[in-house]
């Protein structure tokens, strides 16, 4: 058990460090081209090639990381990630869009290598964890993620500010170095490997729960992007008047608290929750704060407080409901095919955030660049989560885990 905790330290200490590097990264790119007079459209168009790299990344790595073990692709994602710090760093002074583009694609990579390993590795170091004891670790694992993620929003911010582009990129670059060796050194080879043959045929996972758990993923993730990738900050931007360091750090703040609730998200899961209504049930509650908000902006409700007041309500819930997404899919991934199952997940995850990262841009110039657009991406949001609620529905039908949440 010394050894199993040993590792789970080392593997969350290098995707806390990535996770802070990759937040730090996105605020980095986004201000420094703002800087150099790219419009927002060229500025987004990044991140959804991030996004785009991220879906085919996470199945291909999936099934990598079956052949090979899971500390080659966990190794594989930091060492991307540092060639990517080192491209920004080399190219700060004449920094391009397709120059970013090719920076902001080796990161996505990277940064979806990363995550499946982190979160494949729990299954492996803990398995014959309990399922609350499971609850636990992968909740305090995705919720301290991100947490730190928008710490890394304000360490870029304030990098960029403090010692420029070019040394901000080689600083965390230093940090990844650091993680990439003690991973190299202290990890196992072999965890995670699948005993047979990974086939790639075998990408699309044949247990339907997970099937239908990553239907509702791609539309979870998707009705939060719709607003929050672009509509939210450009709105707070230009229509409440709000600084683009107000902006940011409100962002940031969202995700700090966000990834808090995330972490404690078992205390109030309830004693037993079943998978399919608890999934059915949180992903349902999501309509109450995007239907509040919609309303407050039809009725001319202040705008900035009913943003504060609706996103803080739609962050625990949402909060709570992916802690709950993120223990199902490593409880129902199968033994030596953990890998693969969790790959295929998250590349619906990211298939979501690609779809709603494009929605948010779109839907938003299309309708209007103020409380028009910002209303035309909530419509939009609230018929993801109908379309989440109504893909998890089957969870209950296929059979449900019993969660044994720890106590408050």
């Amino acid at each position: 058990m010394r050894d199993e905790l040993r590792h789970y330290a080392i593997v969350t200490a290098c995707y806390w460090a990535f996770t802070l590097s990759d937040g730090a990264l996105r605020m980095l790119v986004l201000f420094h081209l703002h800087g150099l007079g790219y419009a927002p459209l060229e500025v987004i168009s990044l991140f959804l090639f991030y996004e785009l790299f991220g879906i085919v990344t996470n199945a291909i790595g999936g099934y990598l990381g079956a052949r090979t073990g899971l500390k080659v692709t966990l190794t594989l994602g930091l060492a991307l990630q540092i060639g990517a710090c080192g491209l920004l760093a080399a190219c700060a002074e004449a920094l391009s869009v397709p120059l970013a583009l090719l920076a902001q694609a080796v990161s996505g990579i990277a940064k979806d290598l990363t995550k499946m390993s982190a979160k494949s590795y729990l299954k492996v170091i803990l398995p014959n964890a309990g399922e609350g004891a499971l609850l636990r670790w992968v909740a305090l694992l995705t919720g301290s993620k991100n947490a730190l993620k928008g710490l890394g929003f304000f360490v870029g911010g304030a990098l960029l500010t403090t010692v420029g582009f070019r040394a901000a990129n080689l600083l965390l670059l230093a940090l990844l170095a650091v993680a990439l060796l003690a991973a190299l050194r202290a990890l196992p080879a072999a965890a995670g490997k699948s005993k047979s043959k990974a086939k790639f045929t075998q990408l699309f996972a044949n247990d339907p729960r997970i099937n239908w758990l990553a239907a509702s993923r791609l539309f979870l993730f998707a009705s939060r992007d719709a607003w929050f990738a672009f509509a939210l900050p450009i709105y707070a931007a230009s229509s409440l008047g709000w600084s683009s360091a107000l902006a940011s750090g409100f962002l940031a703040c969202w995700v700090i608290g966000y990834g808090i609730v995330q972490a404690l998200a078992p205390r109030w899961l309830g004693t037993r929750t079943t998978s399919g209504r608890g999934v059915v049930l949180w992903t349902a509650a999501l309509l109450l704060p995007l239907g509040a908000l919609l309303a407050s902006l039809a009725l001319g409700a202040p705008p900035a407080l009913s943003l504060v007041l609706s996103l803080a309500l739609f962050a625990f819930v949402f909060a709570s409901d992916s802690a709950l997404h993120s223990f199902l899919i490593v409880h129902f991934a199968a033994g030596d095919k953990v890998a693969m199952n969790v790959g295929f997940y998250y590349a619906a995850n990211a298939t979501g955030r690609f779809l709603g990262t494009l929605a948010s841009g779109a839907v938003f110039q299309a309708a209007g660049l103020g409380a028009s657009g910002l209303a035309a991406c909530i419509a939009v949001s609230l018929g993801c989560v109908l379309l989440a609620t109504l893909t998890a529905v089957p969870l209950v039908r296929e059979g449900s885990a019993v969660v044994e949440a720890p106590r408050a």
